[in-house]
């Protein structure tokens, strides 16, 4: 069934932060009889009705709307189950992440429907445990947060379905978060002193964004991967290599780099003809397989029984791609500076975040980086880099204050209930002088930006 889309008038806008009260039901009521046309940015899809509803701000009695908030977050985009509860104050009540090491070693990485079943396994089992971890039920928390893309729409879903169930079941606002957005603002919640604007280089397996975050919501997009994101490319170095995916590549190969010689194998670094921000790994990933083959490396021998010689030389292939991989996101990051400085002179930190900020290689090469223009590098510490759900919460929290959040779902959905999953959903709009003409097709936007949407509904109050 084709999911319909809707504009709410700005009184009704979930970007909307108007002082009006409204009950839950008429508002539902209001959407029932109500069919618009796209432009806002919603969670939710009733196909009997057609409609959609959008966040209202909508204080409820018994949720104070303030520091005193308690946020429930859950996070299934890809591969792990994750959930957290955070305060307002940004204290962490607790955290709980079900990992799917065994299945990224069983399949050399995401497979979408061993993913998703994996996530119905454990998500009740998650969030309950998040909820005994942190000493509290379901009543007295304050919202849920989950994030509905960023991602694979059927992990999505999963998060979603449990999202809705418990903000139903105990009447609570439920916010949808953009998973990249949250990978940014996780590092508001470790380093106080983040204020926007700040430019922020978002790394994992299937991202490489580098975004200008004038304030909440609002985005620039200096550069992004036009093939493969570096996760990506780690990955598939690892597997090639023969080395222990359960923790995933990019540990496996930083690890085993340790031992090579970076300089001992010439690869090319991408796009050094492009005088703009954008990535592309697909190249120096055949780089990698060529100089495995050449070597004679056979990856169904494990690192733990290849010889000494063979060892060595998987060990230099690790340095000397880790080495260029990340050459690539110097060079880059070093003109997104420039340019971010020009927009927004005002910025004095780079954010970097997502799976691959875990590398401690790469944080010291971008510290380097952010020294020459007198900048400070903010890592969020490596458990809250990869996937997590206090990202997801804090997130969540911070929209809340600004009312961006939409009222208690029904307690039960009906069967036909469509969800508004955004497997494919930009955080922001791109620089003019960002744009490349190489683009993959696989950039075929499906929903407009995060930050599109809230400008418009904006500027209709």
């Amino acid at each position: 069934m084709a999911s319909s889309l809707l504009t709410l008038p700005s009184t009704f806008s979930r970007l909307n932060s108007f002082p009006k009260t409204f009950k839950a039901l008429s508002l539902l009521k209001f959407h029932k009889q109500h069919r618009l046309r796209p432009l806002n940015y919603p969670l939710l899809h009733f196909p009997s009705s057609a409609t959609r509803f959008s966040t209202s701000r909508i204080p409820l009695s018994s949720k104070p709307f303030d520091d005193d908030l308690v946020v429930l977050g859950i996070e299934t985009s890809c591969d792990d189950t994750a959930a957290a509860i955070v305060r307002g104050n940004g204290e962490i009540l607790s955290q709980v992440v079900s990992s799917q090491a065994d299945l990224l070693a069983r399949y050399g990485g995401v497979a979408p429907k061993m993913a998703e079943e994996a996530h119905s396994q454990v998500i009740d089992q998650v969030v309950q445990d998040t909820l005994d971890k942190a000493g509290l039920t379901e009543k007295e928390l304050s919202a849920v947060a989950v994030t509905i893309g960023p991602g694979l729409s059927l992990c999505l879903r999963v998060g979603v379905q449990k999202a809705r169930r418990v903000a139903g079941n105990f009447n609570l606002p439920i916010i949808g978060v953009h998973h990249m957005e949250a990978h940014a603002l996780v590092a508001r919640l470790i380093e106080k002193e983040l204020q926007f604007p700040f430019l922020a280089l978002l790394i994992s397996g299937g991202h490489n964004l580098l975004v200008l975050a004038h304030d909440l919501g609002h985005y620039t997009q200096l550069g992004t991967t036009i093939d493969d994101a570096i996760g990506e490319a780690f990955d598939k170095t690892a597997k090639w290599l023969g080395l222990d995916m359960r923790k995933s590549g990019g540990p496996a190969v930083e690890q085993l780099a340790q031992e090579g010689d970076a300089e001992s194998v010439r690869f090319s670094i991408p796009m050094k003809q492009h005088k703009d921000c954008n990535f592309s790994y697909a190249g120096l990933k055949t780089q990698v397989k060529l100089a495995i083959a050449s070597r004679n490396i056979d990856a169904k021998v494990p690192l733990l029984c290849a010889s000494s010689q063979d060892r060595s030389s998987r060990a230099d292939i690790a340095a000397s791609f880790q080495r260029v991989a990340v050459l690539h996101l110097e060079e880059r990051c070093e003109r997104a500076v420039e340019w971010a400085l020009k927009i927004e002179p005002s910025i004095k930190q780079l954010v970097v975040s997502g799976g691959v900020a875990s590398n401690q290689y790469v944080r010291a090469r971008l510290d380097q980086v952010v020294k020459k223009y007198s900048l400070q590098l903010v890592c969020p510490p490596p458990n809250l880099c990869t996937d997590n759900g206090v990202m997801v919460a804090w997130t969540g929290i911070e929209n809340f204050r600004v009312g961006r959040y939409d009222p208690p779902p029904p307690a039960n959905d009906p069967e036909d209930f469509m969800y508004d999953l955004r497997p494919r959903w930009p955080l922001g709009e791109e620089y003019a002088e960002g744009r490349s003409e190489a683009r993959s097709l696989r950039r075929a936007r499906v929903h407009p930006s995060l930050t599109s949407l809230v400008q418009a509904s904006l500027q209709q109050q």
